[in-house]
């Protein structure tokens, strides 16, 4: 379960307190809304159908695809479904291996979706165990399913961005900066997250 709408907006008041910078761009733009998604397989196999397409035709091809497969799209379904059948629902070759890796790794029980383990990296590195599934894919369900307070998906460009604006740096840190200078931002790094994006897409955001 993500973060509830009590437990986003605590986190961050905890954070405005370490870094002004928050508490005064949270006077401006306001809190967030939580970002929830569902815990499971249906969640990493959307993330891998919507990846480098548009929303409207991530959700054209899953159509197609449950029109296709059936069996709600369940592993032992994707499974059993052909290369042409996946292509035709609008599958690449490499997203349809990718979808397969997914279906093979939860219908083996190699990869537990409802018992992850607890550390946050070794949770990513389950999910990593996935062709298709790389880091960043990894921290945003970690995020957005199963709501671990921590997670800090630092090579997203939009989190660069705003980090680097907020905290009044020349240009856009890197990735590696980016993780580096959120440590103080424990434990609450993934509401901070959270609120980086609500700003990046705030009209009043400008700084």
């Amino acid at each position: 379960m993500s973060l509830s709408v009590t437990e986003l907006q605590a986190a961050l008041d905890a954070l405005g307190k370490l870094e002004p910078a928050i508490a005064t761009a949270i006077a401006r733009v306001g809190y967030p809304e939580p970002r929830i998604r569902a815990r499971g397989y249906e969640t990493l196999l959307r993330t891998i159908v919507g990846q480098q397409v548009s929303v409207g035709a991530a959700n054209s091809i899953w159509r197609k695809l449950e029109a296709e497969v059936g069996g709600g799209l369940s592993p032992d379904a994707l499974l059993g479904a052909s290369d042409e059948s996946l292509r035709a629902a609008g599958l690449s070759r490499q997203k349809a291996s990718y979808a397969r890796s997914l279906a093979e790794e939860v219908n083996s029980g190699r990869l537990d979706l409802e018992s992850l383990p607890a550390d946050d990296e070794a949770a990513i590195a389950a999910l990593c165990s996935v062709k298709g599934i790389g880091r960043w894919s990894a921290e945003i369900y970690l995020l957005f399913a199963e709501g671990r307070t921590d997670i800090w998906p630092a090579g997203d460009l939009a989190v660069q961005i705003e980090a680097g604006r907020l905290l009044g740096l020349p240009e856009r840190p890197t990735e590696k900066a980016t993780r580096a200078l959120a440590e103080a931002w424990r434990p609450h790094r993934g509401a901070a997250a959270v609120f980086l994006w609500h700003h990046y897409g705030s009209a009043k955001a400008p700084v």
